[in-house]
């Protein structure tokens, strides 16, 4: 197995995980290239990962290594060239009274209640709609990089929205984001435009997305923000 260069002098091993059902595409079988030990991936040292296709799941870093697969293409948006159009400029209208802070990762039984609803609403099933306090942590607030909680209120206090992100220095990694199910003004995409607009004013040009696969009709809406760019065979390419 051919390992890619450690991104610092520190030594970094790279192991890759048994087949599993693939998550996104019926009957396929994936695989993972995780980077290890944890605790020697800081915020340089991610940085460089994320720009080679990796992401972050608690502590675990990890990129696709599929055996015959590559349809989960890294995509990252370019934040300082980003307009939104006519459909995200009605949905920062809908939602422009919402409140954002942007925290420490903490625990906070409000987000929690959040995520249950989310995932027993979005994704129910699945495994993860049964999550308990300990696994949500795990997932979401576990983590040796600059994460962050941002969180997003109405003008009387209430939940709507809450994302994970990583800051990065070319830009942000967006982790997770859920949101109240029962809400229909797109707010998954709000949460995406206002991280955008978070690295315009950090003067930040990426933001990473993760995967993009083109077969699979839960990751479209990834390419509605445009201009964005790929990572094919190595190197980031804009789409033809």
């Amino acid at each position: 197995m051919s390992h890619p260069k450690a991104p610092s002098p520190q030594t970094l091993q790279f192991y890759s995980t048994a087949s599993y059902g693939c998550s996104y595409l019926p009957d396929h079988q994936a695989r993972s290239l995780v980077a290890a030990p944890s605790h020697l991936i800081n915020d340089k040292v991610y940085s460089k990962l994320v720009q080679q296709g990796f992401r972050r799941s608690g502590t675990f870093t990890y990129r696709p290594y599929c055996d015959q697969c590559q349809a989960c293409q890294p995509l990252r948006c370019d934040a300082l060239h980003f307009h939104p159009d006519r459909t995200q400029r009605r949905t920062l209208k809908r939602h422009g009274t919402l409140q954002a802070r942007v925290l420490p990762l903490h625990w906070n039984a409000d987000h929690y209640g959040l995520y249950r609803r989310y995932q027993s609403s979005r994704h129910p099933g699945a495994g993860m709609d049964e999550d308990n306090q300990s696994q949500y942590a795990q997932f979401l607030l576990a983590s040796h990089v600059s994460s962050r909680l941002v969180e997003f209120r109405d003008p009387d206090g209430v939940l709507k929205i809450v994302s994970v992100i990583d800051l990065l220095q070319d830009g942000l990694s967006a982790v997770y984001t859920f949101f109240d199910p029962d809400d229909a003004g797109s707010l998954g995409t709000y949460a995406i435009l206002w991280q955008l607009e978070y690295c315009r004013q950090e003067s930040l040009p990426w933001l990473y997305l993760g995967y993009w696969i083109e077969e699979s009709r839960k990751m479209t809406y990834k390419t509605r923000f445009r201009p964005y760019q790929l990572l094919v065979n190595g190197r980031w390419e804009w789409p033809a």
